[in-house]
């Protein structure tokens, strides 16, 4: 870069809102002469010839962040300046500032210091602190009392630090047109008064200012220490890891003159926007001493005067920044511009679905009307017609196909149910049975009471099963309700605990008709033995066709028999049995096995009928007239509840309407200054 560096910054394509191409370019004149010139200057002003240009941009950008447009998540250009500890952070901001900023051991910036430096055409200059809301002007020779003072009431007494900036206005005859967020130095150990994760605690603000993509990161090193070891230098290059926004300042070059040139050069960190070499100001000396004495040092050392003049001085680190500082401004406007618009636009459809402020019973009665209507019609579309386009995401609200899982758990667990069919002991139980049974009649025919203590038997091992899936069924169905209910209820909290308690109480009796239905169901299938289903003979009929040759491999002694209902079965304990009370015995268990098929089908689908009959009763008729009697009360006069805003609603509209006049106020703000740019 020679002597006369020309910045350049090109305005970003925007569309406007009727999406016509917004086309326009700014140039930055150069720096001139007297500014980064070789010769001492006497009375240095750092202030550019084309202030007048960049002092509009800047003027607006500090009143998007006056107004804290950052909170509703539009960045900002911003250049933030990190450093480690005694790195000569604070001696750069002096330089820059013209005045004294705190000094002493440890952390000196507690917080965030915005720095707001404004070229004065007055000589006297005028100083301002604005922390928590409130406005203090000061002067040079106070400055660092006021902010002491401010740190204390922001940080607290101590060594503690925290995330709540304040901001700092100077305005000063021959100051660069530059804003700032001075950060507090890393440090690794904390010292006596420090919080234990303070080194934690600073590197998580650093992060969260230097991370947006909009924020220009300004790097103190001192010229002594090893770059690459920086913990400032690894923290920029994880979010900047091109350094395309990060500029490097490096401080002391007089005390380490040897070989900072060769560090320069070779760039071991990836510095994208370039050094600026500097040297710190010492004692009592003036601000204008401090200059003549670096340019002198710039020039005579056999070291330093080897470094372009273009990136030694404080003067040039002005020029520099503010030349980058209306570039990234520039470079920002249209993603600012656009994000204004898509955030404003947002809040105000927000704030226009929100429900208006009622100031009648007939009102209240209207908009509870339609909040049962609309949520009468998602239960149907959710519980009785399958669709779900309200809740694609969420597949606990894809009831209907959540219903059919259960019930073919259900149908699964009751066909499933562990019996006494097993092989070991074939056909024992059938035989106690007919022995308890016998009574004074013809041989060899079943009687009627075996054939019903053994499907009393089988019916209680599974009775447990329909309770637990109307159970897990009704569970389900009250939480879709409720969720339902309560999203539909959400703009008006005060019906919520009364549908939620509806839904409840409904469901509990829902659940109470079921149990007393199943309990019918159990008991009926434990005392009768009827059907008219065809398949029972058929499968009856299948299964005696074994009988000879079951009998067979009884009569000869065999181990095992195959009955195709139960695979390989052991018959060695049949053979001290009479051969008819096996006979009948076989007749009984095939006549149980035939049955039970009919029985456990006509639990599944009696039971899964009445569900699903009850399920389209509830959204249908009952729900409705359940909230109804719940929400008006004993007395009639619950709708006036709906009268008063719940707290979170008022305070949600309250801060939606701050909202939207904040960003009507930055985007009259970012139309000017697009104006301005475009005259």
């Amino acid at each position: 870069m020679g002597r006369k560096g020309v910045f350049k910054a090109s305005l970003l394509e925007t569309k406007s809102q009727s999406s016509s191409e917004f086309h326009q370019s700014l140039s930055l004149v150069s720096v001139s002469q007297d500014v980064v010139g070789s010769s001492p200057p006497t009375a240095a002003p750092l202030v550019s010839s084309y202030n007048d240009r960049i002092r509009p941009l800047l003027d607006a950008v500090d009143r998007l962040r006056h107004l804290k447009i950052m909170q509703e998540g539009i960045q900002l250009p911003t250049i933030v300046v990190v450093g480690d500890q005694s790195s000569g952070k604070s001696s750069v901001l002096e330089s820059l500032a013209g005045i004294r900023l705190p000094r002493g051991d440890g952390i000196c910036t507690r917080v965030p210091l915005i720095m707001s430096l404004k070229n004065h055409t007055s000589p006297e200059p005028q100083l301002f602190l604005e922390f928590n809301g409130r406005t203090v002007q000061t002067d040079e020779e106070n400055v660092v009392n006021v902010i002491n003072y401010a740190t204390q009431e922001i940080a607290g007494q101590g060594k503690g630090i925290s995330n709540t900036p304040l901001t700092l206005v100077v305005k000063k005859k021959g100051v660069p047109d530059l804003t700032m967020i001075d950060l507090p130095g890393i440090t690794r150990v904390p010292v006596k008064g420090q919080p234990e994760d303070i080194s934690e605690q600073i590197s998580s603000i650093i992060m969260n200012y230097i991370t947006p993509e909009e924020s220009i990161i300004l790097n103190v090193l001192s010229a002594g220490v090893d770059f690459p070891t920086c913990e400032s230098i690894k923290m920029s290059q994880r979010v900047d890891k091109t350094g395309q926004r990060t500029l490097a300042v490096v401080t002391k070059a007089d005390k380490n003159a040897e070989g900072l040139l060769e560090k320069i050069v070779a760039d071991d960190v990836n510095i994208g926007l370039g050094y600026v070499c500097v040297i710190n100001r010492v004692g009592d000396e003036s601000y204008d001493e401090a200059r003549a004495k670096e340019a002198r040092l710039f020039e005579t050392n056999p070291m330093l005067a080897r470094i372009d003049k273009s990136i030694v001085g404080i003067p040039a680190l002005a020029a520099r920044l503010t030349a980058i500082q209306a570039n990234i401004i520039v470079k920002c406007l249209p993603d600012i511009v656009r994000k204004i618009n898509e955030k404003l636009s947002a809040n105000v459809e927000e704030l226009n679905k929100m429900p208006k402020n009622m100031s009648s019973v007939g009102e209240a009665m209207t908009a509870f009307m339609n909040i049962l209507g609309s949520a009468r019609e998602s239960l149907r579309k959710i519980l009785l017609r399958g669709e779900f386009d309200e809740y694609p995401t969420d597949d606990d609200m894809h009831a209907t196909a959540r219903l059919a899982e259960m019930m073919n758990k259900y149908s699964e667990e009751l066909r499933s149910a562990k019996t006494d069919d097993g092989n070991e002991k074939f056909l024992i139980d059938e035989i106690k049975v007919l022995e308890e049974s016998r009574s004074v009649g013809l041989p060899n025919f079943i009687p009627k009471s075996a054939f019903r203590s053994l499907l009393a038997k089988k019916v209680k091992e599974v009775s447990g099963t329909p309770f637990d899936c109307a159970e897990r069924m009704w569970s389900y169905v009250q939480n879709v309700v409720i969720a339902v209910l309560v999203q539909h209820c959400d703009n008006y909290p005060q019906l919520i605990s009364c549908t939620r308690r509806a839904a409840q109480n409904l469901i509990w009796r829902k659940k109470e008709v079921s149990e007393a239905y199943i309990s019918d169901l159990v008991e009926m299938e434990k005392l009768s033995d009827y059907t008219c289903n065809g398949e029972y003979t058929a499968s009856w009929n299948k299964l005696m066709a074994e009988q000879g040759g079951f009998m067979e491999k009884v009569r000869g002694k065999c181990t095992e028999a195959k009955v195709s209902r139960f695979g390989d079965v052991h018959v060695e304990h049949l053979w001290d049995q009479n051969e008819d009370e096996v006979r009948v015995a076989y007749d009984l268990k095939m006549r149980m096995v035939s049955y039970w098929e009919v029985v456990t089908r006509r639990m599944v689908d009696n039971l899964v009928l009445h569900l699903l009959f009850s399920v389209q009763k509830l959204v249908n008729k009952e729900v409705d007239k359940e909230i109804i009697d719940e929400v008006m009360g004993p007395q009639g006069n619950g709708l006036e509840r709906m009268l008063e805003e719940s707290p979170s609603l008022s305070e949600k509209r309250s801060k939606l309407h701050s909202s939207i006049a904040l960003l009507k106020q930055s985007k009259d703000i970012v139309a000017t200054m697009m104006d301005n740019i475009s005259a």
